[in-house]
């Protein structure tokens, strides 16, 4: 009886039953990391269902090289491709890509067992980091709008003492041919509660324009 971190693929030649079997495995650890993925986060349905075929595909796929340089050569040529058509996304859709792209890669050898294993602690790991707070969720991105008669300089500095913790201007440039300003700020909130009424005060001030206060990760995904 094979043990259970060993490939359950002997020799250079994939049988049926151990190709099934190995798909079988592939499609198990998608799953678990697509739960993983989608715990406390909002993924989207096309993502998740990414993170179910991924490790299936790259399982297929490697099992068809096995051991052909030639194949594996054309395959990466294939694969460099994706990068082309796709969009820049958050350090923790990275990380569960290279997870499904992992157990893939162990099932295609055959380690069913380590696949599984590897799979559900990583995941479990995801969910643990999700759970423990981290970082300071009063700091927060904020986007106020100004006309260009404006001087922002100082403008805002009676505001931002009443309601924040500290404050710092990251980023100024015109739009609407040169008739506005865009501000960006990195913000920390004395208290994330007063975050409508700090809004307001600021709309008394920039002529009732556009502004926006969101979470930092929410602004890295726009």
């Amino acid at each position: 009886m094979l043990d259970l971190f060993d490939s359950i693929i002997t020799g250079n030649t994939i049988t049926l039953g151990s190709y099934l079997l190995c798909l079988l495995a592939s499609c198990a650890c998608g799953i678990l990391t697509a739960l993983a993925a989608s715990f406390r986060s909002h993924s989207s349905k096309s993502f998740l269902t990414s993170l179910v075929l991924l490790p299936m595909i790259v399982c297929t796929v490697i099992a068809m090289v096995n051991g052909n340089i030639g194949t594996g050569v054309a395959v990466m040529g294939a694969f460099s491709l994706i990068r082309f058509r796709s969009v820049p996304g958050k350090a923790r859709d990275i990380v569960v890509i290279f997870l499904a792209m992992t157990a893939g890669l162990a099932c295609a050898g055959g380690y069913v067992g380590i696949a599984l294993v590897f799979t559900v602690i990583v995941g479990l790991g995801i969910i643990l980091t999700t759970l423990i707070p981290m970082g300071n969720e009063r700091c927060m991105d904020l986007h106020i709008t100004i006309p260009e008669s404006l001087r922002y300089t100082n403008e805002f500095d009676e505001v931002f003492q009443k309601y924040l913790k500290s404050h710092r201007l990251t980023r100024a440039r015109t739009t609407n041919m040169g008739s506005l300003y865009k501000l960006d700020y990195r913000v920390e909130m004395k208290d994330a509660k007063q975050s409508q009424d700090f809004i307001d005060e600021l709309r008394c001030r920039n002529g009732n324009l556009e502004i926006s206060l969101c979470d930092i990760l929410s602004a890295e995904e726009l």
